[in-house]
């Protein structure tokens, strides 16, 4: 497929203010598609083409104005005193995170983008949700300085504590920190004609260390916030970035793309009202699925698509106080939604659920705690390999049991037959025997070990899992567990999803 006709895709998009999964649903094609298009990796077919065409001259027209971009831009003042620029739907999610991701093109190679991005997104979003707990302390307390003042002698009254070097303010340039205080520019109330004065705040912090640069501040930044919050599970995932980095002599990505990047995160606000409860986990989809494309299933990281997420938690009818967990958590998506399904069910409840999630990707672990917290919902995240070493277990060691266990395993996972053989928690040959070497119905025969009797579970797997080994002349493993699952009444139905529909390789045989 030419650049120019992947150029063109986009600038359906960007000038239509259409996601991906809009467009797709536009041409009757899957997300994954229209994002193999733009990437360049494959080409419509001609009846598809000649939609694009039209399209494209609709997006060309200079009377084109997206409707749900007058609508989601709300202007109005935010706490700092800057314009808020409204609340961020899918397709503005994505042209901000492309916006971003220029800044830094050919700076880092693209599969890099991710790791300088998403810390710096991390940030933006906590310290947006910091200024609204902010706001709510202020209803409290009386004045943001009492706030702010009460909230240094007690951070637990908020979800994540934010050193003030590390806000937003901060980070975009609009305050300067030092030694001795903050220096806000600003209109001051004694300024002639608006004109900007310094303003010193002073919050004694001692032997803070100066950086010399915006790398070294943002680097500095992200230590900070592990230090302040080291309940959170964040060392070692968000503050492993150097953004000061050199290399032969030359900065890795150097403090004119990292302020682009800044300032186009500075055009939005990521509070809690702002964005999706998921926003964290359908950034990191989009940074992956655009500059990694090929890499997820290496790596473990998948993810559902939304309306997958929302049917599975809607099959499980979930009820207030039920424990549910997702072993294979990635950023939390699931057991959110399963949340928000609930509230939509019984919007009077108020025994929320206990969400319990394990996750062996790091950053997904990182954003999986973040947005567990932000979102106030109750439970634990744990990072780790969950078929190996399954986190949660009762006080005599054995695997802990759930009501509502959704998940979205790794497909086609190999593992080690001496693993199943060796298994302390007895999931496998107590449950339909070894399987193959593929380990699809082995997370299943997790699934059905971590569940209560009571319980149910709604696991997406690879298509081949429902049938591989069915015409063979010889045993067959998969085939057995099968037939041991059936038999035993533990299957309640199969749902078939269309190809390409998530967004990982074609499914193996």
């Amino acid at each position: 497929m030419s650049s120019n006709l992947a150029h063109k895709i986009l600038q359906i998009r960007q000038n239509l203010s259409l996601s991906q999964e809009e467009l797709a649903e536009k041409l009757g094609v899957s997300f994954a598609t229209v994002n193999r298009w733009e990437n360049g990796h494959s080409a419509p077919r001609k009846t598809v083409m000649e939609t694009i065409h039209r399209l494209y001259e609709t997006a060309q027209s200079e009377d084109v104005i997206p409707q749900k971009q007058k609508r989601n831009v709300v202007r109005g003042k935010n706490r700092g005193g800057g314009l808020k620029m409204g609340i961020l739907d899918n397709s503005s999610m994505e042209q901000m995170l492309w916006q971003a991701a220029c800044k830094i093109r050919g700076e880092k190679d693209a599969p890099k983008f991710k790791d300088y991005i998403l810390p710096l997104l991390f940030i933006k979003r906590l310290s947006d949700v910091f200024d609204d707990e902010v706001k709510r302390l202020v209803q409290k307390f009386g004045s943001e300085k009492q706030a702010l003042k009460i909230l240094e002698m007690d951070p637990s009254l908020v979800r994540f504590y934010l050193p003030p070097e590390t806000r937003w303010s901060v980070v975009s340039g609009r305050e300067d920190f030092k030694p001795n205080g903050f220096y806000l520019d600003e209109p001051s109330q004694h300024s002639n004609q608006g004109r900007s004065e310094k303003i010193t705040k002073n919050f004694n912090y001692e032997q803070y260390e100066q950086p010399h640069s915006l790398g070294e501040q943002l680097t500095l930044t992200m230590r900070s916030i592990v230090k302040a919050n080291s309940d959170k599970n964040l060392r070692g995932v968000i503050d492993v970035v150097d953004y000061n980095e050199t290399r032969g002599g030359e900065r890795e990505i150097s403090d004119s793309a990292l302020r682009g990047i800044i300032q186009t995160f500075s055009k939005h606000r990521l509070g809690l009202n702002d964005v999706e409860p998921d926003f964290l986990g359908r950034s990191y989809e989009y940074l992956l699925r655009k500059f990694a494309e090929g890499q997820g299933q290496s790596s473990g990281e998948f993810f559902t698509p939304r309306e997958v997420g929302f049917i599975m938690a809607k099959i499980m009818q979930p009820m207030g106080g039920e424990t549910a967990y997702d072993y294979a958590c990635g950023s939390f998506g699931l057991l959110i939604k399963l949340q928000l399904v609930l509230k939509k069910i019984d919007p009077l409840n108020k025994t929320p659920l206990r969400l319990y999630g394990q996750e062996l990707n790091s950053r997904s672990f990182a954003i999986a705690c973040m947005n567990r917290i932000i979102h106030d919902m109750e439970g634990e995240v744990q990072l780790g390999n969950s078929m190996e070493n399954p986190k949660f277990r009762d006080s005599s060691g054995k695997l802990k049991k759930f009501d509502i266990i959704l998940a979205n395993p790794m497909w086609n996972q190999p593992i080690d037959n001496s693993f199943y053989e060796n298994d302390p928690f007895d999931r496998f040959e107590a449950q339909g025997g070894i399987t193959s070497s593929k380990a699809d119905w082995a997370w299943l025969q997790h699934t059905l070990a971590c569940l209560k009797e009571d319980g149910r579970a709604a696991v997406v797997l690879d298509t081949g899992a429902v049938t591989r080994g069915s015409g063979s002349q010889h045993e067959d493993k998969e085939r057995k567990i099968r037939k041991w699952f059936v038999d035993n009444d533990l299957i309640e139905g199969v749902i078939l999803l269309p190809e390409w529909l998530l967004d990982t390789s074609e499914a193996a045989d």
